[in-house]
């Protein structure tokens, strides 16, 4: 029996978290009022209670409108550090040990700031955050789907340019509706002639055409949700019957999907816990883990997502370590850091977790 008090012990991998999805409330009331910024809300409680009523209307595009807020108090390089900053450290509190945040520096040059400065702003609260708690981080930057090819360009050779400042990875955000990811392909090439890193959010507001594009014309790495990769599949139950040329390429080549339970509810990816395909994902080989997206849109952690998942799919223990595991295998930093995390970090803290409860197992 997995208990809300092991699953807050267990070292946690986050790989799908995005920076302005996961501002303290009182941190916006406080920039807000810093910055003469308006706010819908002015308390805590009730701007992250709109915030989070604006999130649930099972749809991708109503969900997006909620960033406007957040954003409006992004928009200086103090405010961004202590952004970063404060992500960390609320990570840290849920024994988080590794974490990748992403977000896209166009959104943030509505006050002058220039690329770089945001980016290094970002950057200088994260490693402050590191120093402080010892969780270590990438930092991935992503290009939205509605604007012009040229940006999202710009944003690879920003990602690219401070690879070894920490960024990990390039992706692409927003709206799939009528944006597909190949309209975007001249930075997808740049990226994999750099011998970088993809991710790319598919699969979430639309089908599997999304989730093809992705992998087979962009070159992802990993996938944003996947949701809809369920299409390409025939379920009889629990069990899948039949898969498509899709979704065995995925498994084949395990190719990591990032879940985020809750948010896929909330944008109408998913009916509801119940007929979520994260667990047919994960019982049938694929590489598969669990992410928040949003934690204060989705009114989430990491800690909750996995509680969500221990209820309603029944895991255990080892399957805990396991997701994590799919996590860490998956991240976007080197080799050798992923296997010292593995090895000196994960395993023996489930290995002690696990001597905890059961002693004489």
């Amino acid at each position: 029996m997995v208990t809300e008090e092991m699953i807050k012990k267990i070292p946690k991998v986050e790989l799908h978290d995005h920076l302005d999805g996961g501002l303290r409330p009182e941190t916006i009331i406080d920039l807000a009022k810093q910055y003469n910024v308006d706010l819908p809300e002015h308390s805590p409680a009730g701007i992250a209670q709109w915030l989070q009523r604006g999130a649930d209307r099972k749809s991708l595009a109503l969900y997006l409108e909620s960033f406007a807020v957040t954003l409006s108090v992004m928009q200086h390089a103090d405010a961004l550090e202590r952004v970063a900053y404060e992500h960390i450290i609320d990570l840290k509190k849920e024994n988080t040990v590794y974490a990748e945040i992403r977000f896209a520096p166009i959104l943030h040059q509505e006050e002058g700031l220039n690329l770089e400065a945001i980016v290094e702003s970002v950057l200088t609260g994260l490693e402050r955050g590191k120093k402080e708690t010892g969780v270590s981080f990438g930092l991935i930057l992503c290009a939205m789907r509605h604007q012009d090819y040229s940006i999202s360009l710009e944003i690879a050779e920003l990602a690219v340019a401070f690879r070894d400042r920490g960024v990990v990875g390039f992706d692409i955000a927003g709206d799939e509706n009528g944006h597909p990811p190949k309209k975007h392909l001249e930075a997808f090439q740049y990226i994999r002639n750099r011998n970088f890193n993809i991710t790319i959010h598919a699969g979430e507001a639309f089908g599997i055409e999304s989730i093809w594009q992705a992998v087979q014309i962009c070159g992802a790495h990993r996938i944003g949700h996947a949701t809809r990769l369920i299409e390409d599949m025939t379920v009889s139950g629990t069990r899948i019957e039949k898969m498509g040329s899709l979704s065995h390429f995925i498994r084949d080549k395990r190719i990591p999907m990032e879940v985020c339970l809750s948010s896929n509810i909330q944008t109408g990816a998913s009916k509801d816990f119940d007929s979520h395909p994260f667990p047919l994902y994960y019982k049938n080989g694929f590489r598969v883990f669990l992410c928040t997206d949003n934690r204060l849109m989705s009114n989430t952690t990491l800690t909750k997502e996995i509680g969500i998942a221990v209820k309603y799919y029944n895991l255990t223990l080892r399957d805990l370590e396991k997701l994590t595991l799919n996590a860490m295998k998956s991240a976007f930093i080197h080799y050798d850091e992923r296997i010292r995390i593995i090895y000196d970090v994960i395993k023996p803290e489930f290995a002690r977790l696990r001597n905890e409860t059961n002693p004489n197992a």
